[in-house]
């Protein structure tokens, strides 16, 4: 059966005379999208992009954006609502749009509209004094053929990680001839994503990209195929981990916003710059403490990546020792954290965008997050890379250690090998071991005489208790079959510093000798079952002692739990990719730049290797062509296998309007002149 996927992309470039406008697709009106506000303007220019994705129920098992059926596909329609947010109490409606999607298919289509008033609204307005709006929307639809027809270009593309060079891999190629990164980097990542292919492929393009870079301090700062893909993984793996961190905060700040403007010219009558600079700290170091606590809940692929780039800028600097943290920070604090505290919208953590204030307070924020999350000492350096003299006073207020201790833990944290077990090792890595109590197993009365002294150690795959050390373990949990690991209420067995290690079996209380030792054991066992599927997102903060929990005093053991866990849900979520849709978007991009494919194949057969003359055009020179041999085997089968799957498009769109019923749409009857 065949599949149909739409993609709707809307471009709101300029109108008169609004400051804000809603574009609802008419199928969902649960889900809008709001430009910025425009202000001091009658004739704003807003030059922003949206894109809705519109699936056939009966099409996509997976959960998509909208999903409509087959006979309501010609009765699609977007709706665009124009604003004025003057009006202190309410915003004002000012018109409308509706633009049929039956009139847009499979083209881009740009025009001037009139503004019309709300359908059983106020009929007194005249439609001329309404203004007008400028659109682009394109509307695409996509065939999916059946899964096995993408059989050899998936291969091929999946293959992409063990070319070498990696130049000549098709993914690379495909990023090659498709000039547009986004329409390429966003089918490419799901892909490799939903294969687990990404990790090596981005090793692989990264490692490539280090070749040409000369200078340590500009290490992964291009807009290339590598980084494009990394922001784009994150974006897609790391939005629960947005959440469970930024939301919060930024839901404050939002929806409670204090003064934060700290530039004397910005300065309103009345503002008060020291209390401006007070607030601003205080919102700073609530993001940044939350950011380097964070570590427990990074998504597993986010660290994998960071762990693979660290050590790949470790060994093409060798003589500097900041540069694998500067290899990681680039991504996590710039291109990550920074983006997301100024764009709040683009992720999801925010409906819409923030108001012109907050907006300027949230850049604040972020400008000051990037610096203190680029590596290097907290120095005059860092003070140098603020331009407004007003930012390099604030920063001075951070001249302190501690933030640099704090971002190299993080950093340690999500990329070294001691957060997790790198991929081929065959022995467990020693990640803690020392002393320290522990309560017997299944005993239910409460006393001294419960806790015995244990010699605890603590590998990537199990963590043991002995009598004694070198001793032969008395007891081993298996780090898989650790389901959380708790703080422990000191009422529960009236001791300090315990915690808990909740796993399939039973539940083992510790007691650390001291609260750091407690906090230590408790961030390495999170850190190494991180990747658990079966981690619990709820747990009793207290014990279950004499027929009841102490905490929410249930009487069955086996109750769920009555508290969130610290650390959320699983890092590992499993992201619902339909590959087949995927693969057909690389197909669709590798067929528009067939020219582009061809006349790179002349490119790699002309040169010396296969005897030919050079040929010079704007069009080649810019390829990148590593290896002329490997790069043409690859173009050679890119060919046949897009000609191949463009016969089987036409085949079937020949199936399918030859069986369309007489006199529908697909096949009209032929009118006959009188």
């Amino acid at each position: 059966m065949d599949r149909i996927v739409t993609l709707m992309q809307l471009s709101l470039s300029w109108v008169l005379p609004v400051l804000y406008g809603k574009i609802v697709p008419h199928w969902n009106r649960n889900d809008q999208k709001k430009t910025k506000v425009k202000k001091k303007t009658s004739n704003p220019q807003f030059n922003e992009t949206f894109y809705f994705e519109v699936t056939r129920s009966s099409s996509y098992t997976k959960k998509s954006q909208f999903q409509v059926e087959e006979e309501d596909i010609e009765k699609l329609e977007v709706r665009v609502d124009l604003w004025n947010n003057g009006n202190l109490i309410q915003d004002v409606f000012l018109g409308e749009i509706k633009v049929p999607v039956k009139v847009l298919r499979n083209d881009s289509f740009q025009a001037w509209y009139l503004l019309q008033p709300r359908e059983n609204g106020n009929k007194s307005s005249k439609t001329d004094e309404l203004g007008s709006l400028r659109l682009n929307i394109c509307y695409t639809e996509d065939c999916v053929l059946p899964s096995e027809d993408y059989t050899s270009l998936r291969n091929l593309l999946l293959k992409s990680p063990d070319v070498q060079p990696i130049s000549a891999s098709a993914a690379c190629i495909l990023g090659e001839v498709c000039r547009d990164k986004y329409d390429v980097v966003l089918p490419l990542v799901r892909l490799l994503l939903h294969h687990q292919k990404l990790v090596s492929f981005v090793t692989g393009v990264a490692e490539l990209d280090l070749k040409d870079t000369q200078e340590a301090n500009t290490i992964f700062r291009g807009n290339t195929l590598a980084t494009r893909c990394v922001d784009e993984m994150m974006k897609i793996v790391g939005k629960h981990y947005l959440k469970v961190t930024l939301k919060p905060i930024l839901d404050e700040i939002c929806e409670s916003p204090k003064p934060c403007e700290i530039d004397p010219i910005k300065l309103r009558e009345g503002d008060n710059v020291e209390i401006n600079k007070e607030n601003l700290r205080y919102y700073v170091d609530k993001v940044f403490n939350t950011i380097v606590q964070s570590s427990i809940s990074c998504p597993t692929l986010m660290c994998d990546v960071f762990y693979a780039l660290r050590h790949l800028a470790a060994n093409r600097f060798p003589n500097d020792p900041h540069v694998q943290y500067s290899a990681v920070s680039s991504f996590v604090f710039l291109r990550f954290f920074a983006v997301a505290v100024v764009s709040p919208h683009t992720f999801h953590l925010r409906p819409h965008h923030p108001d012109a204030q907050t907006s300027r307070t949230l850049t604040l924020i972020s400008k000051t997050i990037q610096t203190l999350g680029s590596w290097g000492s907290l120095s005059k350096s860092k003070i140098s890379s603020f331009k407004e003299t007003f930012m390099c006073e604030f920063f001075k207020t951070f001249q302190e250690e501690k933030f640099t201790e704090a971002v190299k833990k993080f950093l340690d944290d999500v990329s070294s090998t001691e957060s997790r077990e790198p991929s081929g090792m065959s022995e467990s890595v020693t990640l803690k071991e020392g002393e320290m109590y522990k309560r017997a197993q299944g005993r239910t009365l409460i006393g001294k005489k419960n806790f015995k002294r244990r010699w605890f150690h603590l590998t990537s795959k199990e963590l043991t208790y002995h009598k004694q050390q070198d001793k032969d373990p008395l007891y081993i949990i298996p780090i898989k079959n650790i389901l959380a690991v708790e703080k422990l209420e000191e009422s529960s067995f009236n001791k300090k510093n315990m915690f808990q290690v909740i796993h399939v079996e039973k539940t083992l209380y510790i007691q650390a000798n001291n609260c750091v030792e407690a906090n230590e054991w408790r961030e390495a066992l999170c850190r190494v079952t991180r990747c658990n599927q079966r981690r619990l997102s709820v747990y009793h903060p207290s014990a279950f002692l004499n027929g009841s929990w102490l905490c929410c005093k249930a009487t069955l053991e086996n109750t769920v739990g009555c508290t969130p866990c610290t650390a959320g849900v699983p890092a590992d979520i499993q992201i619902e990719i339909d590959g087949d849709r995927e693969m057909e978007r690389i197909y669709s991009l590798f067929a528009i730049s067939m020219p582009k494919l061809q006349k790179m194949e002349e490119t790699c057969e002309s040169t010396a290797v296969y005897q030919g003359p050079q040929k010079e055009s704007d069009d080649c020179s810019n390829f990148n062509i590593e290896d002329s041999v490997a790069t043409f085997h690859t173009l050679q089968q890119i060919i046949a296998i897009v000609e191949k799957l463009r016969e089987s498009h036409e085949k079937y769109q020949k199936t399918r309007s030859s069986s369309a019923k007489y006199g529908s749409e697909e096949n009209p009857i032929v009118g006959k002149g009188s």
